[in-house]
């Protein structure tokens, strides 16, 4: 299985598993649907959101192994 770096696209994030936009949307990133957002980041994404990557990146990835 794929892990997921700061380096990773949103898209393709999201691509691996749907359910993992719910962790986007805890940061307040809304707009998954929108073509720029799926073109971010994870990196990028935290910048924007004020959030902590390491954090997001250790739910996504535990949760792609759960």
């Amino acid at each position: 299985m794929e892990k997921i770096t700061k380096d990773s696209l949103i898209g393709d994030v999201l691509e691996m598993d749907v359910d993992l936009a719910k962790y986007f949307f805890e940061i307040g990133m809304h707009c998954l649907g929108c073509p720029a957002s799926r073109g971010e980041t994870i990196e990028e994404a935290c910048q924007v959101h004020g959030v902590d990557c390491d954090e997001l990146l250790a739910k996504l990835n535990g949760a792609l192994k759960a």
